[in-house]
C-alpha cells in the first residue's frame, strides 16, 4: 500500500511542475511517507531527515503515512518537517507550498488520483482502505482511519484503463482487502468483474484476513482463471492465547481449518497446477513464553509454508498493546526468528523442487549484467542476458536468454533448478 501511495504522490507532485532529483542530497522537496508498523523504520525516518537539514537547512521536508498523525513523532520532528499530513490530505495539505488560495485543482480523494506507476507492466490499484479489526499490536486504524471501499465501476474502470495499455499484473491492495464491500459487492465479486475483462494478465491481491475469508471467496480465488495461485493469509501467532491477546478473532484451530479447505479447493478447481500458501508471523509478543512461540512452529510444520514474512514485536504508541510489557529480549526475539525461519527453508525448498522439470509462464520483471554469472557453476554464452521474474504462484525465477527486450512480457520457462528462495530455468 505505501508503494501505491508513493506512486500517487509522485503523480500529485509532477502535476504541481516538480521533476525527480536525481538523489535526494540535490533535491530542493523531500517527501517521507512513512511506515509506522516497526521502532526500526520510525528510526530510520527520523535519522534520515536529521542529516538531510543537517547537510541542506533550506530543504523543504513533508512528512506522511503512518507516522504523520504521531504527536511525539510531530514533536521529535517539528524543527526539521515543513510539513505534516495523512495521506489521504496530501494533494489538498501541498497547497501551501503552490497556491495558498485556489485548491480547486486539488484532488480531495486521493484514491482517485491518476498514480504515476513504477513500471508499465505492473499496477498497484488499492480498492480498499484503512481497517477496522484494531488488532492490539497495529497502527493502521489509528493511522489510515476505518475501512472505506471504493466504488466497483471506479476500479474497473481503472483496470480496464490498465488492461488497455498493456499492463499484465493488476495487484489489488488493502489493509484487509478481502473486507472490501461496496454495496452489494463483496471481495468475490469485485474478482469475478475483474476476471471477465478481455486479456491475457493476472490478478492477485494483499492482504487478508482469516476471519473474512468464506467458502464463497476460497472457491472463487482458486477457480477464476486469471486469478494467482498464491494464497496469502497471515497467522501472526501459533498459539491461541496469544492470538486472543493480539485480538485476532479466530483460532489456531480455525485458521488450520481454513488451509485446509484452500488447499482442498487449488487441487479440485486447478488440477495438476501448482499453488503457493504464504502468511506472517510475529515473535515476541508482550507475555509470548517459549512453549507458546513453539505453537507458531506447530502451525508452520503443519501448513509447510512456501513464505513466511518475520517480524519481531516492536511496541507502537496509541496501540491496546503499548500498554503490555514488552518482556521478551531482543535476542531472544532473533532466536526464535531464526527457529522459524528455519522451518521455512525446509518447507520452501521441498515445495520448490516440486517445479523442477516442469514448464511456467513467467512475468519477466528485471534484466542484471551480461557479464554475471546465473549461479556458482554456470556461466553465460557470449550475449545472453540474466533476467529475474515470477511465477503465478509468486516463485522467484532466474534464467538466461540471448534474446533482448524480455522484462515486461510473459515468457515460457522450465525450471531446471530449485534453490530455498528462488528456482532457476530455460528459456522455451
Amino acid at each position: 500500500m505505501n508503494v501505491s501511495d508513493s506512486e500517487r504522490i509522485a503523480s500529485v507532485l509532477e502535476k504541481n511542475g516538480l521533476k525527480e532529483a536525481l538523489n535526494i542530497s540535490e533535491a530542493n522537496l523531500v517527501v517521507f511517507n512513512t511506515c509506522g508498523v516497526r521502532q526500526m523504520a520510525e528510526d530510520r525516518v527520523c535519522g534520515q531527515i536529521h542529516n538531510l537539514k543537517k547537510n541542506n537547512k533550506k530543504v523543504k521536508i513533508i512528512l506522511t503515512g503512518c507516522l504523520a498523525n504521531r504527536k511525539d513523532v510531530q514533536r521529535r520532528l517539528e524543527k526539521k518537517v515543513d510539513l505534516f499530513t495523512e495521506i489521504k490530505d496530501f494533494s489538498v495539505s501541498i497547497k501551501c507550498l503552490f497556491d495558498k488560495d485556489d485548491t480547486s485543482q486539488y484532488q480531495r480523494d486521493y484514491l482517485k488520483i491518476i498514480p504515476k506507476h513504477k513500471n508499465a507492466f505492473q499496477a498497484y490499484i488499492p480498492i480498499m482502505t484503512g481497517c477496522n479489526n484494531f488488532c492490539s499490536y497495529c497502527v493502521v486504524p489509528y493511522a489510515r482511519g476505518r475501512e472505506v471501499s471504493r466504488p466497483a465501476e471506479e476500479i474497473i474502470k481503472e483496470v480496464k484503463s490498465l488492461i488497455k495499455k498493456g499492463y499484465k499484473e493488476i495487484i489489488l491492495l488493502g489493509q484487509n482487502v478481502n473486507s472490501y464491500k461496496n454495496g452489494r459487492i463483496n471481495f468475490s465479486q469485485l474478482l469475478k468483474k475483474i476476471n471477465a475483462l478481455p486479456g491475457h494478465f493476472w490478478i492477485s491481491f494483499i492482504s487478508n484476513h482469516p476471519k473474512d475469508v468464506t467458502e464463497e471467496m476460497i472457491e472463487i480465488v482458486t477457480k477464476l482463471p486469471k486469478v494467482c495461485e498464491c494464497f496469502h493469509l497471515p497467522i501472526q501467532a501459533g498459539n491461541n492465547e496469544i492470538i486472543r491477546k493480539m485480538n485476532r478473532k479466530y483460532t489456531a484451530g480455525q485458521y488450520l481449518n481454513l488451509i485446509k479447505k484452500i488447499k482442498s479447493a487449488y487441487k479440485k478447481f486447478k488440477l495438476q497446477k501448482l499453488f503457493s500458501i504464504t502468511s506472517d508471523i510475529i515473535v515476541g509478543f508482550p507475555g509470548e513464553t517459549k512453549k507458546q512461540f513453539l505453537d507458531s512452529a506447530e502451525v508452520m510444520k503443519k501448513v509447510k509454508y512456501d513464505m513466511v514474512y518475520f517480524g519481531q514485536y516492536s511496541p507502537r504508541p496509541g496501540t491496546a498493546a503499548w500498554k503490555l510489557k514488552d518482556d521478551v529480549s531482543k535476542k531472544e526475539k532473533v532466536r526464535r526468528e531464526k527457529y522459524l525461519n528455519e522451518i521455512l527453508k525446509k518447507a520452501a525448498f521441498e515445495n520448490n523442487k516440486k517445479y523442477v522439470g516442469k514448464n511456467f509462464e513467467v512475468l519477466v520483471e528485471e534484466q542484471k549484467n551480461p557479464r554475471a554469472k546465473l549461479s556458482d557453476s554456470e556461466s553465460l554464452a557470449l550475449g545472453e542476458i540474466i533476467y529475474f521474474g515470477k511465477t503465478r504462484t509468486m516463485k522467484n525465477v532466474k534464467f538466461s536468454a540471448s534474446k533482448k527486450n524480455l522484462v515486461g512480457k510473459f515468457v515460457k520457462v522450465k525450471i531446471t533448478k530449485a534453490n530455498i528462495w528462488n528456482l532457476e530455468g530455460i528459456l522455451i
